[in-house]
């Protein structure tokens, strides 16, 4: 998998510099077809340091009693996330309860989807968009490195003939992914390539694409 952290940069190893500095940092990309549409994520927050210090110790405060309580009782920290959904009774889809609304997902267009439901491929880049901004967010608050607001981007290529079983040669799911961010900051080199670096490291969603774990799946008849 490729993963693209930086605007114009293509990191085959832990997060690198970018090439030089500016106060917006910008990527431009265009979806092209045979690849799922790019999720996005708009981060808005004050932008006065005093906000942007009272956050990190805000978060600080929170989250010192729980690494406390982790390291005396690791067990503690080991928890089983669920996610739960529903099969379309009249249509090809499945409902996802998200804790806030019901994602209903369905096929893509480019697999005889109409297009007004949401695409599964989509959706796991949107959670990549979401936990990558959360997480800078978090670390950008920890460090007091200054972000006025900024934009998270993903985009993942796809070759729909694997998933329609056209070619045996063709891979079934992503075959590279890019994630980028452009900051409103005023923050250094430096100081944005450590971002960049702690936000890989730390996220959780990036992680596990970039690093795939064992997944194993079963099925059985519900009870009458």
């Amino acid at each position: 998998m490729t993963i693209t952290s930086f605007p114009g940069k293509t990191l085959e190893g832990p997060g690198q510099a970018p090439q030089r500095a500016s106060r917006r940092r910008r990527t431009n990309w265009t979806p092209s077809r045979g690849r799922c549409q790019p999720g996005y994520a708009h981060h808005e927050s004050e932008k006065d340091g005093g906000a942007v210090e009272g956050a990190g110790e805000r978060l600080r405060e929170v989250q010192q009693p729980l690494k406390e309580a982790y390291r005396r009782d690791p067990g503690q920290a080991a928890i089983t996330l669920r996610a739960r959904g529903e099969l379309g009774a009249e249509q090809i889809s499945c409902s996802v309860a998200t804790g806030q609304a019901l994602a209903v997902a369905g096929l893509h267009p480019a697999t005889g989807g109409d297009g007004s439901l949401a695409c599964s491929g989509d959706m796991l880049l949107q959670a990549l968009v979401a936990c990558a901004g959360v997480t800078l967010r978090a670390v950008a608050a920890s460090l007091r490195i200054p972000v006025a607001g900024g934009t998270v981007h993903a985009e993942g290529d796809l070759d729909f003939r694997g998933t329609l079983a056209v070619s045996k040669d063709a891979p079934v799911g992503f075959t590279a992914i890019r994630l980028s961010f452009e900051l409103d900051t005023e923050a250094t080199e430096e100081q944005i390539a450590t971002l960049l670096r702690l936000t890989e490291r730390y996220c959780v969603v990036y992680q596990t694409l970039a690093h795939p774990v064992p997944v194993r799946a079963s099925a059985a008849a519900q009870a009458v």
